[in-house]
């Protein structure tokens, strides 16, 4: 029987707290791998236009006998479509790919100086308005322009995707969202392999007769962090959802904080107007 996946209460929707995240699944790859975490039990599915995917996403959703209203999607409009009506029409498209007439969650991939950032949150309020998500938020967002985002926002700002592993703290970040009821979501969430060797987390995960990558992903949700593992792997895929059986004490969680470091960032896209947090 697959686990019941706790939620993670974001804005005003529940988000599933383990997902499928579905970047570089490309050339048709997505399908099959979508297909089987549902099978499996998972019941979000992550992807983006820029991944190129949408299209096999929305293919594997309707051949699965998982019902629609079960399964929660998020997909991300890219920087080249965030002025008025660009965004609108980008929606559109994501819509007709993935075969569904709304969204449940719909993010800004990351934050871009131009157009204005009050012009382009109008325009997803827009999309939010004629129901086309059930909920907005963002990507690789820093905490000042969140909080600039969140302002320029009638509807809430369910979450903050970005990258967050044991290496890279986002302790600031994370308050900060926490504070202004948001939640966080982990993309690379296992630093992209990185942890699979890890001394302390493998110590950790004999304990518990799990992984390493088990116990960075417990880890995760223990925080309330919301977490999208991304994996070509069947086996891979049945390993990062089996994660509801065991818990961390605070000793370990503390270890496992430990392992932050200042060079920890994987991936760095931000545009030179914005900086992150420093830790």
């Amino acid at each position: 029987m697959p686990h019941a996946i706790p939620d993670v209460r974001a804005g005003d929707v529940a988000v599933p707290v383990i997902g499928l995240g579905t970047w570089q699944l490309r050339d048709g790859s997505a399908q099959a791998l979508v297909e089987q975490a549902l099978e499996l039990g998972y019941r979000h599915i992550d992807t983006a236009q820029i991944y190129g995917n949408e299209q096999d996403v929305g293919a594997a959703l309707a051949a699965t006998g998982v019902s629609r209203s079960e399964i929660f999607v998020t997909t991300k409009v890219w920087i080249d479509r965030f002025a008025e009506g660009d965004l609108q029409r980008s929606v559109d498209e994501s819509l007709r790919k993935l075969r569904v007439p709304q969204v449940d969650l719909l993010l800004l991939h990351w934050p871009k100086p131009q157009p204005a950032l009050a012009v382009t949150m109008a325009a997803l309020n827009n999309v939010y308005d004629r129901g086309l998500t059930r909920a907005i938020g963002l990507s690789n967002f820093p905490s000042a322009v969140m909080a600039r985002a969140a302002a320029a926002s009638e509807a809430p700002i369910a979450t903050n995707q970005v990258e967050y592993h044991p290496y890279l703290s986002q302790k600031t970040l994370i308050a900060k969202a926490r504070a202004a009821g948001t939640a966080i979501t982990a993309w690379s969430p296992l630093a992209q392999g990185k942890v699979a060797d890890d001394p302390v987390l493998t110590e950790i995960g004999q304990a518990h007769g799990k992984t390493a990558g088990q116990v960075t992903l417990r880890w995760q949700v223990q925080q309330g962090v919301i977490t999208i593992p991304r994996t070509r792997s069947p086996a891979r895929l049945a390993e990062n959802f089996d994660i509801f059986d065991f818990a961390l004490s605070d000793a370990e969680m503390a270890r496992i904080f430990a392992l932050a470091r200042p060079d920890g960032r994987l991936g760095d896209m931000l545009d030179k107007a914005f900086s992150w947090d420093v830790d």
